[in-house]
Formats: C-alpha cells, structure tokens, sequence
C-alpha cells in the first residue's frame, strides 16, 4: 500500500493516513469480510472521498483508485446499533466506524464499513487505474517495494495462476 488519502465531508483534506504492507487472508481466492492491516485516522470528519494507490507485486503493477463514499455510508457510521459483542461478552451500542479496502490484482478495490461488534456491509467494487508514473509515482526509477515474490508465492502463481475472477 503506497497511500491512503482521505477528504472528508467538511472538504478537509488528509494525506498519507495510511499506508505500509497490507494484510493477506491466507487463501488466493475471494475475498474476506473487512478487518486486516489497520490505523486509526483522527481528527478527521466522515469521509466523502478516499485516494488509494498501491502496488501489486504478483503482476508488477501500480494501481491507484478514487472512491466515492456514499451518503448511507456515512448514515451508518453515525447511527448506533445494539449488539451482543462476542469480545467482551456484553450488549453494547456499537458504531460502524471502520471503513476498509480490499486490494487485488488487476486493480480490483472492494470498501466495506464495519465495526468492533458489528458485521461488515459492503460499500461498492471499482476498478482502478494503472498509475502512469509507476511504483512510489515515478521516485524509484520503476522499481517495486519487493523486487522478487517469496520462492513459495512465485511456485504457486506459475502451478495456479492468478485467480483474477474471483474478485
């Protein structure tokens, strides 16, 4: 993950909230239902927009992607809902205040908005764009955060291949 940046409702701007290795599933296929490598953003307002740009190291490829948040987006991370929380072992009102992206080769973005206690509700699929500068936009002089997979991923997308419709 190269970049999170966000603008939120108020028109406020963030940049680099995230970014860093994102999270594997531990299975090729599909996707899971939110969750993985998170952080916090605070002193940000709801989030009308979200920029994201990472880098697919099975393919090489460089993606970035604009994602419109809707408004029953927003509606949901505001209103609480009460839920037996399995963690704590308790009722409580929760919030769905997680907002969180799958990444997958061929420029495949799935959002979905979740909480602690409450499961995830899909937001939308898009497809990005393959980012013209290149890795890190151009600063790397083309080359990737990992220039070569790990012997064992490598074996498996030439016996398997990339599973690019499951997405």
């Amino acid at each position: 993950m190269e970049s999170v940046d966000v603008l939120d409702r108020r028109g406020m701007a963030y940049f680099d909230v995230h970014g860093g290795v994102a999270s594997y599933t531990g299975k090729a296929e599909g996707w899971h239902q939110g969750g993985g490598a998170m952080m916090p953003v605070n002193n940000v307002d709801l989030p009308e927009m979200l920029f994201v740009r990472w880098q697919s190291l099975v393919e090489p490829q460089t993606y970035k992607a604009t994602l419109p948040i809707p408004p029953w987006v927003r509606d949901e991370m505001v209103r609480p809902e009460r839920v037996f929380c399995h963690g704590s072992q308790k009722w409580k009102d929760d919030y769905r205040r997680m907002i969180s992206l799958g990444l997958a080769p061929g420029g495949i973005v799935k959002v979905w908005v979740g909480g602690p206690c409450l499961p995830s509700k899909e937001v939308g699929r898009y497809q990005a764009k393959i980012e013209s500068l290149g890795p890190d936009q151009g600063r790397s002089e083309g080359r990737y955060a990992w220039p070569d997979l790990e012997p064992a991923s490598k074996a498996y997308i030439e016996q398997n291949g990339i599973p690019y419709g499951s997405w």
